[in-house]
């Protein structure tokens, strides 16, 4: 398993409004994946899919456990 940091930035329209969107997202990888994550150089541009789950049972924080990641 590997834990790691997603920081996201793009441009999006709402309510007509352009707006600049900048977050970091926990995440992590299992088995293979995490093999090619811990592998990767910071900064790497990647798109990821997977799905959103609590941290912990009892936890409120999210993380993103990915289970797809394509290199762009």
């Amino acid at each position: 398993m590997t834990d790691f940091i997603i920081s996201h930035t793009s441009r999006q329209v709402e309510s007509d409004l352009p707006r600049q969107v900048e977050c970091e997202v926990s995440a992590m990888a299992m088995s293979q994946m995490a093999i090619t994550v811990s592998g990767m150089k910071i900064g790497t541009s990647v798109r990821l899919a997977g799905f959103l789950a609590k941290k912990s049972r009892m936890s409120m924080y999210l993380v993103l456990h990915v289970n797809k990641l394509d290199i762009i």
